[in-house]
């Protein structure tokens, strides 16, 4: 299956998507939990804990966050599910300092490892999670379909993987408003906060690009995963998989 996202790149430029990607949140990390907050008017946060509470019936003792950022759904998981062992991982080194900072202020520095690394080849031996969840991450994959197999491989049998994701809307009325707002309000604020011309540009153009619904849930089974499924949140600009190794 052809993923358009593993085409749209933050720079636009000769290497590797994965390269470009690290290099963008570096430059915007300081600025990135702010816009966050500002650009979905702190419903990011809901969106979060509305995937934590799909996950309670799960097993979740040992779980890993791919794509962690800046911890946010990292140290959430911590809080509400209280896991034997969390591990976040991501390319940024600048975003694992911002999460190691945070775990600090919240005394979890003890119980959350941040670490960097690649997603598409994870320092971990097979099976060894229960719980693996991605939070606006999957698009950024220089190869989805690959990332997936990666994940399945460090998922133990009868874990769950949880992927929550931006998207657009199915809905002809709230398309065009969302369309306004995210090619041209998002990159012009972006821009002015975080200083990087392109980070907020490439944020409209991923979401567009990258499988949704039954698209995505294709991906996950061709990758092994069963009992797969997707809700879509706050007219379909969020959307939470869910997909089970059997």
């Amino acid at each position: 299956m052809e993923v358009k996202a593993e085409k749209i790149n933050p720079y636009d430029d000769k290497r590797s998507k994965t390269e470009q990607v690290r290099e963008m949140f570096d430059s915007i990390a300081p600025a990135y939990d702010f816009m966050n907050r500002m650009m979905t008017f702190g419903i990011d946060k809901l969106w979060r804990r509305k995937a934590v509470r799909m996950l309670r019936r799960y097993p979740h003792q040992h779980i890993l966050d791919v794509a962690t950022g800046t911890g946010d759904l990292a140290l959430l998981l911590h809080r509400k599910l209280r896991p034997g062992r969390l591990t976040g991982i991501d390319l940024s080194e600048g975003m694992i300092g911002i999460a190691q900072q945070k775990a600090d202020t919240a005394g979890a520095g003890d119980s959350v490892r941040f670490m960097t690394g690649d997603c598409l080849d994870l320092p971990f031996a097979p099976e060894v999670f229960d719980c693996i969840t991605v939070a606006y991450g999957v698009r950024n994959f220089e190869h989805l379909d690959a990332g997936y197999r990666e994940m399945y491989r460090v998922l133990q049998r009868g874990g769950v993987l949880c992927v929550i994701e931006l998207s657009v809307p199915p809905s002809p009325i709230v398309r065009p408003l969302y369309n306004l707002y995210t090619r041209h309000v998002i990159p012009l604020v972006g821009r002015a906060v975080s200083h990087d011309v392109r980070a907020y540009s490439y944020l409209p153009e991923s979401i567009a690009a990258v499988p949704q619904g039954d698209d995505m849930l294709r991906l996950m089974r061709d990758a092994g995963f069963s009992d797969c499924r997707f809700r879509r949140l706050t007219f379909g600009t969020c959307t939470i998989y869910l997909g089970v190794k059997k």
